[in-house]
């Protein structure tokens, strides 16, 4: 195999780590959905440097990446605290999943459309979703409201201006 495809394979494997975990979480499995998000973010930090080590980077695997990422850390940790904590607020609860989705999306394309010179600006969407689904599996038990001011506050710090180190 051609090691050009390697690292959009992990990325594609990234992808379906998003969709299972949303599968898991039709099934009400919020520990599998949880697990699988965090595996993910384990994937994606894998795929660029693949890329990066074979010289192999282009603008189609950042583009992909950042797809994968959307679904990964994006649409399945927001619908998965939906589920297990935000239902309870109705609307609300709602609308906090669904910001935390569209911050998530600009952060990327923000990303995607400047030069980085080695630090994030706004929190990486992996960062905010990794820790989102990591709570759900440590502490679930947490007050609701825990869990809506900081997927609010991890929201409005992707698109934020604070510059992050990559590590």
């Amino acid at each position: 195999m051609d090691s050009k495809y390697i690292p959009n394979i992990i990325t594609g494997i990234n992808l379906t780590t998003g969709v299972l975990s949303l599968v898991m979480l039709m099934a009400d499995n919020f520990t599998g959905a949880a697990a699988l998000v965090l595996l993910a973010t384990i994937l994606d930090s894998m795929d660029g440097k693949v890329a990066r080590r074979f010289e192999v980077s282009s603008a189609f695997g950042r583009e992909l990446d950042s797809l994968a990422d959307l679904v990964s850390f994006g649409v399945a940790p927001a619908l998965l605290v939906y589920a297990v904590t935000l239902v309870s607020f109705g609307i609300p609860g709602l609308l906090t999943a669904l910001i935390f989705v569209i911050c998530g999306a600009l952060r990327l394309a923000r990303f995607n459309t400047t030069a980085f010179n080695g630090k994030y600006e706004g929190i990486p969407i992996t960062a905010a979703g990794g820790l989102m689904s990591l709570l759900i599996l440590v502490a679930r038990d947490l007050n609701g409201c825990v869990f809506l001011l900081l997927m609010l506050t991890l929201s409005f710090l992707m698109i934020s201006r604070i510059t992050v180190p990559k590590f």
